[in-house]
């Protein structure tokens, strides 16, 4: 169907009749809606802590990032079992007075599917915590860091995401 004939379809029935065809279409084609919903409804990893750190300059200095995975959710370790699963990685890009020496992730736990008995998976559940060390430059520098994970649960998993964290650094 070409754009226009789209655009005159959405005009003519509205918003709410287009999503519902498209919600059927869904349906008819073996898509689980309402498991889906779930998946996305809130933020599959959220980063708690610290907001602010003070570190003396020019000096590796470890900080220790809390992160908190939805329940019912998983995310692949930083080591995973297998070489086509994504891993989980903090960066901190290198235009920010701070760089990142090291970083250091928690070990994973194993985690069988009931769909694959064989295979264990590395991953992270609840909360978890990486040490960064970090190496900041004198003054007050406003981290934007990220955090790149692939979440999942035991039948699905979400396209791979990329979250800020927001550290505000101070060199001293």
């Amino acid at each position: 169907m070409e754009q226009d004939e789209v655009t005159k379809i959405y005009k003519k029935i509205g918003f709410a009749a287009v999503a519902a065809m498209a919600l059927a279409s869904l349906q008819a084609h073996g898509q689980d809606i309402g498991a889906n919903r779930s998946i996305v409804r809130n933020e599959a990893v959220q980063y708690l802590s610290p907001e602010q750190v003070t570190v003396p300059a020019g000096k590796p200095t470890p900080v220790n990032l809390h992160f908190k995975i939805a329940p019912g959710l998983h995310i692949n370790s930083h080591t995973p079992s297998e070489d086509y699963l994504i891993p989980t990685t903090f960066s901190i890009p290198g235009d920010t007075g701070v760089k990142l020496d090291k970083a250091i992730y928690p070990a994973g736990a194993d985690l069988v599917l009931p769909i694959d008995p064989k295979t264990k998976l590395s991953v992270y559940t609840g909360e978890f915590v990486i040490q960064a060390r970090i190496i900041a430059a004198p003054g007050n520098h406003l981290v934007e860091a990220t955090l790149h994970f692939q979440a999942c649960n035991e039948s699905q998993c979400l396209p791979p995401k990329t979250i800020p964290v927001a550290i505000d650094v101070m060199g001293k």
